[in-house]
């Protein structure tokens, strides 16, 4: 199992941005979470295949059609506390 920790900026709050991350996640078969950053990004943790996890971060790179991603930082984790489903918070 691959984890990897998303940092997505721009206009990601208040567009349906984690929803949609939770419907990617569900369909490529990852767990994890997205979260609203008091910056006004939004913090995604997924765990899963390296492929899943690609196709999430392609998907991340633009969002759903109200969002105006601007930035998106990859972390690649070794070890994650991931929580079992998908979540948003």
């Amino acid at each position: 199992m691959s984890a990897a920790r998303f940092l997505v900026s721009g206009k990601v709050q208040g567009v349906s941005f984690r929803a949609g991350t939770r419907a990617q996640a569900a369909q490529l078969g990852l767990r994890g979470h997205a979260r609203n950053q008091s910056d006004g990004s939004v913090e995604v943790l997924a765990a899963g295949s390296s492929a899943a996890i690609d196709a999430l971060e392609t998907w991340l790179r633009q969002g759903p059609s109200l969002a105006q991603v601007e930035g998106l930082l990859r972390e690649d984790l070794t070890q994650a506390d991931v929580p079992d489903g998908f979540r948003i918070g």
